[in-house]
């Protein structure tokens, strides 16, 4: 059983969408697979309830506390094969992330790399200079960029109707999974 974390300080980053294709992504493997959701709002719980009927249904957990899960991280550290921290492509948000970075860097785990931490940006648009600025400015930190997802509408309407791009197979979607290989190809070395 490998346990995955999802987490960042900054909202708004992709945290749901890249957990919840993660969580497609092992199911459609065949895995039976579990989706623990930190987030008080739920929006991963919601996912899988529209997810329940396929054969590749991912099960919810409501992992959130009246803490948050800022009070919990420790308790999912633990737990965590990999750490994987999405980030925009924006100064602003790559900024915004350090501390929770710095945070993680205190953890024993983590400072001994025996708990690897993966870094995604998502919402990239490989071709725009904030982007390139932006692995500029991940290459000199001490994780891994480990992936870019670019920004696609389709993962806002994948994510409602409980689905992921993995579910389908045009060549589009077939694209944009390209970008995920570095990823899970991580993961699976994790």
């Amino acid at each position: 059983m490998k346990t995955i974390l999802v987490a960042g300080s900054k909202g708004g980053v992709g945290k749901t969408t890249i957990a919840t294709h993660l969580a497609a992504h092992a199911a459609l493997q065949g895995r039976r697979t579990v989706l623990a959701d930190a987030d008080p709002q739920g929006s991963a719980t919601r996912w899988a309830q529209r997810r329940a009927a396929l054969d590749s249904a991912v099960l919810p957990v409501d992992a959130s506390t009246r803490r948050g899960w800022e009070a919990d991280l420790e308790r999912f550290l633990e737990r965590a094969d990999a750490v994987v921290v999405p980030l925009q492509p924006s100064a602003l948000d790559i900024e915004a992330t350090v501390a929770f970075l710095n945070t993680l860097a205190k953890v024993p785990r983590v400072h001994a790399r025996r708990l690897p931490v993966g870094l995604v940006l998502n919402r990239s648009k490989p071709w725009t200079n904030t982007s390139q600025q932006a692995v500029q400015m991940l290459s000199d930190w001490p994780y891994p960029l480990v992936a870019q997802l670019r920004d696609t509408q389709a993962y806002t309407v994948l994510v409602g109707l409980g689905r992921s791009l993995f579910d389908y197979h045009s060549a589009q979607v077939r694209d944009h999974q390209g970008d995920w290989e570095p990823l899970l190809q991580w993961l699976d070395q994790a």
